[in-house]
């Protein structure tokens, strides 16, 4: 049986340090949302999937990966005005099915929110290695990479969540401002890099705009087209992270949709931008690398312009790790406000108003990912998670509209049915074109989750 009382949180307890200063506006969250999502995806993963899949028609790629995320992100949108807490997934998901389904769910964010703050730092270091090696600087080899790239640790992507996870100690509303602050200059650097380098463009590296397919599904054509999608759909991860952050709205129903949809939209903009720009700049079959940004930057052959763009690669990954750690200690927050987890978690700072042992466990445990694994198995286990959750939250809303049909619901899906509906099939199709390792991994995580369940969580769970 779902939980009763979701929607106000737990105000009686504020004297006792369980709630979380409400200091958030629409603009906030709309930076949370920008400065979560546009980071390694448009940064990285750009190169690969215009080289080995769509070609120049990676910008309708981009278009189709918009409209999937746009499903979910109306879906997001109902809850988070309708649930405005912290939690995100996990708290809409105890709304509907109840307390053991969220639990899941919860112990599937944790990972989720983890593994993309990691591997946005190993992408961060990538950039700052690459821009330090400019001005002569080199790390030794062992301290440079994962041991299964390698070396022993990766230091630097270690550190800068460390560094991160000190920041998000502070105030909400200090971590926003810095955070409104990086957003801007990461969307300043990236229409500085488009605007730049369309007075630099090849049209004639646009045709075909969609490549001939190579003889397999996937391999250009209008099925590249599709895989293409499928690829830099991370890039779009990260918008969910304005739900996680209703708890701490000043007038959520009004302000967790305009974050959500918000975000989404501006984001998809630059990244079509982006995309094609890149791939009117170098042929897109020499896009195959890391840093395809600045691969496109050395085209144009600005002397200095190559260092801006990748100081502005750096400010865009800082900011996305900051909010995946951001989301994933509230998320941590929610989950010991129920008892699921011991509730020195959900304790917040008399001063701060942040839950500080959260942020310290979620910072020491991701600074270990981030320095110990390599980016690829990092990248397939965000998707994996990541489509988990986002098929329960399109599942959620129709549920919810059958079990609770008379609730307010300030912001309502268009056409629920199909929409959600719409959503669960693209996130399923993605989810089952993952190799088979990276569900073992996710197995193995959501075992030891129910572990904790049996042992410690159904024994101290609580209803609100």
């Amino acid at each position: 049986m779902a939980d009763s009382a979701v929607t106000t949180g737990h105000r009686g307890e504020a004297g006792q340090g369980r709630d979380l200063a409400r200091s958030l506006t629409a603009p906030g969250l709309v930076a949370i949302g920008l400065g979560a999502t546009i980071g390694a995806g448009i940064f990285v993963l750009t190169g690969t999937a215009a080289a080995q899949y769509a070609g120049p028609a990676l910008s309708l790629s981009f278009v189709i990966g918009g409209i999937a995320c746009g499903l979910v992100g109306l879906c997001y949108a109902e809850l988070a005005a309708m649930i405005p807490e912290a939690g995100s997934t996990y708290t809409y998901t105890r709304a509907s099915l109840g307390r053991f389904p969220a639990w899941i769910i919860g112990w599937d964010l944790v990972l989720e929110f983890a593994v993309a703050a990691a591997t946005v730092a190993v992408g961060w270091s990538g950039y700052a290695q690459s821009l330090a090696a400019e001005f002569g600087l080199h790390l030794p080899p062992a301290l440079a990479g994962a041991p299964g790239d390698g070396g022993l640790v990766n230091l630097p992507a270690a550190g800068i969540v460390l560094l991160l996870s000190a920041l998000l100690l502070r105030p909400t509303k200090d971590a926003s401002l810095i955070n409104g602050l990086l957003v801007a200059c990461k969307v300043a650097i990236i229409l500085a890099f488009v605007g730049v380098g369309m007075a630099h463009l090849r049209p004639e590296l646009w045709h075909p705009f969609v490549p001939e397919n190579a003889g397999t599904f996937g391999a250009y054509g209008w099925s590249g087209v599709f895989r293409g999608a499928a690829v830099v759909f991370f890039a779009f991860v990260g918008f969910e992270t304005v739900a996680t952050a209703a708890g701490e709205c000043r007038a959520p129903q009004r302000d967790a949709p305009v974050g959500l949809i918000g975000s989404l939209l501006i984001t998809t903009i630059l990244y079509v931008a982006m995309a094609a720009v890149l791939t009117g700049l170098v042929p897109y079959r020499d896009l195959n690398v890391a840093d395809p940004v600045a691969k496109a930057v050395d085209a144009i052959g600005l002397p200095g312009f190559s260092t801006l763009i990748k100081v502005g690669a750096l400010i865009g990954l800082t900011t996305s790790a900051l909010t995946a750690l951001y989301g994933q200690s509230r998320i941590f927050f929610a989950i010991a406000r129920d008892g699921l987890l011991p509730r020195i978690f959900c304790r917040v700072h008399p001063v701060t108003r942040t839950p500080v042992a959260s942020q310290l466990v979620i910072g020491l445990f991701t600074a270990a990912v981030a320095g110990l694994v390599p980016i690829e198995i990092l990248g397939e286990i965000v998707s994996i998670g990541t489509l988990l959750a986002f098929c329960l939250v399109c599942a959620t809303v129709l549920i919810l509209r059958r079990t609770d049909p008379d609730r307010a619901r300030p912001f309502r899906v268009p056409v629920a049915t199909l929409t959600a509906g719409l959503g669960i099939l693209s996130c399923v199709t993605l989810m089952a074109a993952l190799p088979a390792d990276t569900w073992i991994r996710l197995a193995i995580w959501l075992a030891l989750g129910l572990a904790i369940y049996a042992g410690y969580g159904r024994r101290h769970a609580r209803l609100s």
